[in-house]
């Protein structure tokens, strides 16, 4: 019997990890998520998983999808599969859903649409210990600084919707089949986040696809329109650029978050049953 397909819908604290992929000398969420999936088939077997975004170190995921294929003991239990996975998983990370998926089902290339959002503290206490690993710490003040101008960040957030090819907004020598990528949705907001206070914005992005560093890439050129360290018209030049070379430095990859991956419907097998 071939096993079934499923997708775990998992959360985690990048801080402490390399990414999401298996690295040879590096603690990676991919590398845990095996180990304990080989741990409940006994240490029988590994588990191999696919990750729906290849989270770089320090990137963090509030809805990271994960496909693999466990024993048959677990076709008809997800619920107690969930458990048994948060049972033995490191403490910073946390499986949300687990579904049970139509044959076929691939994590990654099953993927219609990807959701990340860039996390911005613009206080003196985004310093702090406890908001550094999990933001980009920009506060204001200082001889010659201003603060990010709100209005040219989604001035430039709404040149991003529909169709671009990104090679000039995304890591070079990447291996990919091309480089457009259709954005849905992009804008700015402030931010509303965070317990106890904190200043800032956020950017939230979703589109079919992402190339590498893609999004630390356009929020570095939005910050530096915002902070007038270059002028507005530099960014729809960025959009038609045939390399990075004229970019901004990406943004740290500490703000940045996986927030959801979106699949079609009928691939989950509960919803055709």
């Amino acid at each position: 019997m071939t096993s079934r397909p499923f997708l775990a819908v998992v959360q985690y604290d990048g801080a402490r990890f390399a990414g999401w992929q298996r690295q040879p000398d590096a603690r990676t969420v991919q590398a845990e998520f095996e180990t304990v999936l080989e741990r409940l088939e006994g240490g029988s077997q590994r588990v191999p998983t696919t990750g729906a975004g290849r989270t770089d170190a320090g990137v963090h995921a509030l809805g990271q999808g994960v496909s693999f294929a466990p024993g048959e003991r677990w076709h008809d239990q997800p619920n107690d599969l969930r458990r048994a996975l948060n049972a033995l998983l490191p403490d910073d990370v946390w499986v949300e859903q687990v579904h049970t998926m139509r044959p076929g089902f691939d994590a990654r290339r099953s993927a219609t649409a990807r959701r990340y959002r860039y996390v911005i503290g613009s206080d003196e206490a985004a310093a702090s210990p406890f908001r550094r690993p999990y933001e980009w710490p920009l506060a204001s003040g200082g001889a010659g600084s201003r603060p990010l101008d709100l209005a040219a960040l989604r001035d430039a957030a709404a040149l991003l919707a529909g169709e671009h090819d990104f090679r000039g907004l995304a890591a070079a020598g990447a291996a990919t089949a091309h480089y457009r990528c259709r954005v849905a949705l992009a804008e700015w907001a402030p931010r509303a986040d965070i317990a106890g206070g904190g200043e800032g914005v956020t950017f939230t992005i979703e589109a079919d696809r992402f190339l590498h560093h893609m999004v630390r890439f356009l929020v570095g050129a939005m910050v530096d329109i915002a902070l007038g360290r270059r002028p507005p018209p530099d960014f729809p030049r960025l959009l038609v650029a045939t390399d990075n070379l004229a970019a901004s430095p990406p943004a740290p990859p500490q703000g940045l978050y996986l927030v959801a991956v979106r699949y079609p419907p009928e691939l989950y097998a509960e919803a055709c049953a």
